[in-house]
């Protein structure tokens, strides 16, 4: 729909023509003319043209009633006005006390730009205002533009055009469908009131209530509002579409997916810039990410998206988590990019894996195929391992320590720089070729760096490069004091449990580890 649309209601301006003046100029060519003196009613017959305020009308025959200030015609009706718009129909009533009209049959109204075609058209000179009820057609001369609709109002004045049931407009690059479509000339709007579908050549609107500007195809869209992309989606309460800028800004129940990163956003507000590759969210924000066969979800108070050098990157700021059936994480901030699997984890990082607590001042971790492959703890790195049916907890401590990950299973732990380690031994014991295991006591080990073999959260064994200090506690010598590394604090109750867990106030103050 270009600026000119329903331009065409100036057309309407003439019909107040009959308004002004109680008589008619006959001009040459009428075949009889018929007056009556007692009536004041005049009847022309045959090939029919006279002057009205300075305008032409044609017709098989016309009533003039001067005293009452009406005017019949009827058959092949035309009335040119000044050779720039020209109006057909089978009959016409206009009424000058009234200044009310109704054209009938085969209305045609044209003017330099468009076409208008209807049943019938009433037109009100006092208000300003045209209609038909009977279904009608906006034709534009000059381009592929097309309106039609059951129900039309047009205000020529404020250049307000009202539109009703079953709105359909097309052009070369928009198709639009609505119940109700109100149309300011002036701004170039048009208005919806009902559910709205917007086609043009890569989007798809809908919406049910709103505007939108069919020059710049901006608007804002409310109320289900949804615009579709080749590779992008989003929707929300309220959508406000700027292409030209290339920005597309929700709030309320914001959804935002991207195709190509099979990753999706949720949030109370969310701003998408196609020309800066960058997306923020906000209030509840929660993005999920389609990983091989698993979904991961992040949350945090504030999410952003952007591309650098074709590479795809996500942080998430304050308060963030992350939930997926094989691990879990929760920290103050979380960067994360999809590409290269890759989690960095900012300030109280916690890592959750099986029944391994991995927590630290820095953390980054390497996934593959969407399983923990490998996670890096910087600085007071702690690795606890509960040991459920003892409430026990083997451990482990360092500078930095490297866990390695099959299957999402710890199975290695390389701790570089003051290495620490407590666990708890077992011992399989066989009766009457029954085997059960026994915990035999704690072991404690100090080392500059060790190397420590896991299975199922069970120490398998030790390598290191420097004569350990160690000692071995039996368990009925348990000392409480020297059971738990520095810095020990098992966070289970912080771990979600669900994707909806990362949405629930966790946060508890954690104390950095002592040096």
């Amino acid at each position: 729909m270009k600026s000119a649309l329903l331009g065409c209601a100036l057309f309407l301006l003439p019909m107040c023509l009959f308004a002004q003046r109680d008589l008619i100029e006959l001009l040459p060519g009428s075949d009889q003319l018929v007056y009556d003196d007692a009536t004041g009613k005049a009847r022309l017959i045959g090939n029919v043209s006279f002057l009205y305020q300075g305008n032409k009308m044609y017709c098989d025959s016309a009533h003039y009633y001067q005293r009452k200030n009406i005017v019949y015609a009827y058959g092949h009706v035309h009335i040119n006005k000044r050779d720039t718009l020209n109006l057909f129909c089978d009959s016409l009533f206009y009424n000058g006390r009234t200044k009310k009209a109704k054209l009938w049959g085969n209305v045609r109204v044209r003017d330099n730009e468009y076409k208008l075609t209807t049943d019938s058209l009433d037109y009100d000179a006092r208000k300003s205002q045209a209609s038909y009820t009977n279904g009608g057609t906006v034709r534009s001369i000059l381009t592929n533009e097309v309106l039609t609709s059951r129900v039309g109002y047009f205000h020529p004045e404020s250049k307000n055009f009202f539109f009703s049931h079953n709105v359909v407009y097309k052009s070369n690059d928009i198709q639009m469908t609505t119940d109700t479509l109100r149309y300011r000339y002036s701004e170039k709007k048009t208005y919806f009131y009902g559910p709205t579908e917007i086609h043009t050549k890569d989007t798809d609107i809908y919406c049910e209530s709103g505007w939108y500007n069919t020059q710049t195809e901006e608007g804002i869209l409310q109320q289900n509002a949804s615009i579709q992309r080749a590779t992008d989606f989003i929707s929300g309460d309220t959508l406000i579409y700027q292409p030209l800028e290339g920005t597309s800004i929700g709030r309320g129940n914001v959804y935002y997916m991207d195709s190509t990163q099979q990753i999706s956003f949720k949030g109370d507000y969310a701003l998408i810039s196609d020309s800066l590759h960058y997306s923020f969210l906000t209030g509840n924000a929660l993005a999920i990410k389609e990983l091989d066969d698993d979904t991961m979800y992040i949350h945090a108070d504030t999410l952003y998206s952007y591309k650098l050098d074709t590479v795809e990157y996500m942080r998430a700021h304050k308060n963030a988590g992350i939930y997926s059936t094989k691990f879990q994480c929760k920290a103050d901030s979380i960067a994360y990019t999809p590409v290269k699997e890759k989690i960095e984890l900012f300030r109280n990082p916690i890592v959750w894996s099986n029944g391994a607590e991995l927590k630290g001042d820095f953390i980054d971790m390497h996934l593959s195929d969407s399983m923990v492959h490998q996670v890096t703890i910087h600085n007071h790195a702690t690795l606890l391992m509960s040991l459920e049916s003892d409430s026990l907890y083997n451990q482990i401590a360092g500078t930095t320590i490297i866990a390695h990950f099959n299957d999402n299973d710890l199975y290695q732990a390389n701790v570089n720089g003051n290495a620490m380690t407590i666990f708890f031994p077992e011992d399989e014991e066989t009766t009457d070729s029954i085997v059960t295991k026994k915990r035999m006591g704690m072991n404690r080990l100090y080392s500059s760096d060790l190397r420590i073999d896991i299975d199922s959260n069970e120490v398998t064994g030790i390598t290191y490069l420097e004569e350990p200090d160690g000692v071995f506690y039996p368990m009925d010598q348990l000392n409480e004091d020297e059971q738990f590394v520095p810095g020990f604090n098992w966070l289970d109750a912080l771990r979600p449990k669900s994707f909806a867990d990362l949405l629930k106030d966790k946060s508890i103050t954690i104390e950095p580890a002592e040096e």
